[in-house]
Parts: C-alpha cells; structure tokens; sequence
C-alpha cells in the first residue's frame, strides 16, 4: 500500500513557476514509478509528466516539454514537479499517482487527493 499527498499548488501569474511536490508513504514508495497527472474544469484528466523509480528515465506530455521538469529524492519519499514558463492552460487539479509496473506498462494504482494550480493571465 501507498499513500500520497501532494502540496505546493496555488496562484501564480503566467510566465511563473511552482513546484509541486507528491510525499508518499511506505518504504517500498521506492520501488514505484510515479506520474503526474491533471485535470482542468469540464476536460479529461490528462497525463503532464512521469519518473522511473531510480529516477534515470522521465516523461513528458508534449505540452509541457521544455517548461516542466520532474525529479525525486528517494531519501525523501518525495517527487517533485518544477513547472516554469507556466500559461493559463496549464491551471487544473494535478494529482501524483504511483504504479508498481514500469513504462510501458504503467498502472498507476494509488493517487494522490490533488492540487490545485491556478495560472493567470
């Protein structure tokens, strides 16, 4: 079993950055590969960025390529998602996910509750 909680939303006016933050739960948080995931007002979920479990490999959605950047300390339990260069379309809810498989086989079965991100323009 996994937990995790993300923190680090907010407001922020566009061409800004925030990082986000995803703090999971057990000693086996290790072990799981973990992605970012957001959902705006009204659209689908949709998936922004995502690491390995030894974080050597990253992926992103071709939306954020070149303005997000996703890391993690393995010491801390904790993944984090640095956005920059940050538009209005970037706003939703975005939620951390964890799966046990790796790329391409991802299952992201524990979730995150969210956070929520607001870019203005």
């Amino acid at each position: 079993q996994v937990q995790l909680v993300e923190s680090g939303g907010g407001l922020v006016q566009a061409g800004g950055s925030l990082k986000l933050s995803c703090a999971g739960s057990g000693r086996t948080f290790t072990n799981y590969a973990v992605g970012w995931f957001r959902q705006a007002p009204g659209k689908e979920r949709e998936f922004v960025a995502a690491i390995s479990w030894g974080g050597g490999n990253t992926y992103f959605a071709d939306s954020v390529k070149g303005r997000f950047t996703v890391s993690r300390d393995n010491a801390k339990n904790t993944v984090y998602l640095q956005m920059n260069s940050l538009k209005p379309d970037d706003t939703a809810v975005y939620s951390c996910a964890a799966s046990r498989n790796s790329w391409p086989k991802w299952e992201f079965d524990y979730w995150g509750q969210g956070t929520q991100v607001i870019v203005s323009s």
